[in-house]
């Protein structure tokens, strides 16, 4: 069942062959130029939790969230969100990816900072939903455009003293988007960093928290206003091991060997995870360690990698403190292996290749 927000009038809806469609027009969107950025679309999803149970899921034009001013989420941090995405795939069918993992991703997180876990089916069904209720907004297949999901858990329940809150509000807002990084699939430069810190050890580095992006965005905008695209965290306590490579998780290959850094608080990335099971597929050793930054040195390929841009090729790393660089490959060419592995990860998601992993969910 689905309930619509008070307020969310002035619409008509039509119920046929169980999708939801709306009469609203829509201006004309140049969806190769779309950039990575918030577009609004007809409906967001909610949901809340009372009184130690969660309603039933609601339909919302409306932008906009009303919560006390004591709310958790404004003071203590109680926020934890997902990203995930809806692609039109090559025979016009929708499909989505691996969202049990984002569901199950997004419980983890809640556990980590005392939330009211948002159950799998809920998450599910409400971005299932999410993306019918705004099929029109699902870029087409070609354009390089996909559309953003962002699932929202935050504590809106009123608390002066520093406990957990007792209510909490659920959302799925979507929009189509372009490309993360302007570049494309092309190799970027990056900066390594020793004087910020994304997350501490034993701190909330394994949770997809808003505080872990606030504590990054310090050297990330002096990284992109020195002329890098993102920043490249080491760990917190020796400032020796590769951590992640700011919005996103990090990874090298050498000699046919794939390798993502082993460490207590980095995010387990979805992205990172089907890269690594394309790897082994591939015939790739598959190999999660320490990465010490002089062994950035060695390495034949480096790669950032996430839901925004899958991979995103690295083809240097600049060590701001010791003034010393890492290159990689041929200049402004990605390299082999990387480009197999994405290529391979697009096409499980655009339906041009085989899904024998049963990774994406078609949308009926």
């Amino acid at each position: 069942m689905l309930n619509f927000c008070k307020g969310t009038e002035n619409f008509r809806i039509f119920a046929k062959n169980n999708k939801i469609k709306t009469t609203s027009t829509m201006e004309n969107i140049n969806w190769a130029e779309l950039p990575f950025g918030y577009f609004k679309a007809d409906y967001n999803i909610r949901a809340y939790f009372k009184d130690g149970k969660w309603s039933e899921l609601e339909a919302c034009t409306d932008e906009n969230i009303t919560m006390h001013m004591a709310a958790t989420c404004l003071h203590y941090g109680q926020q934890a969100f997902e990203g995930l995405k809806a692609y039109r795939g090559k025979d016009g069918k929708i499909r989505m990816f691996r969202l049990e993992e984002n569901a199950k991703r997004l419980i983890h997180s809640a556990h980590g900072i005392k939330m009211a876990p948002v159950p799998e089916k809920l998450f599910v069904d409400a971005c299932i939903k999410a993306v019918k209720m705004n099929e029109k907004f699902v870029p087409p297949y070609g354009t390089g455009a996909s559309l953003y999901l962002r699932p929202l858990l935050i504590g809106t329940g009123k608390q002066v003293g520093v406990r957990p809150a007792d209510e909490y509000t659920f959302l799925v807002f979507a929009c189509p988007v372009g490309p993360y990084f302007k570049t494309g699939f092309k190799p970027v430069k990056i900066q390594l960093v020793r004087d910020f810190d994304r997350a501490s050890m034993l701190g909330t580095g394994t949770y997809k928290v808003g505080g872990n992006y606030a504590a990054s965005l310090q050297a990330s905008v002096r990284a992109q206003e020195e002329g890098f695209a993102t920043v490249l965290f080491l760990d917190a306590k020796e400032k020796t091991y590769i951590d992640e490579a700011g919005p996103a998780n990090f990874f090298v290959i050498k000699d046919n060997e794939y390798i993502t850094p082993k460490s207590s608080s980095i995010l387990r990335s979805i992205t990172n995870m089907c890269l690594r099971e394309l790897a082994a597929d591939m015939g790739l050793k598959v190999t999660d360690r320490p990465i010490a930054v002089e062994e950035l040195a060695n390495f034949d390929e480096a790669g950032a990698c996430g839901t925004a841009a899958v991979i995103t090729p690295i083809g240097e790393i600049f060590d701001r403190e010791k003034k010393i660089s890492y290159k990689f490959g041929e200049e402004g060419v990605a390299g082999k292996i990387s480009t197999e592995l994405y290529n391979r990860l697009k096409g499980i998601q655009l339906g041009e290749v085989e899904d024998k992993f049963g990774w994406t969910m078609i949308i009926d």
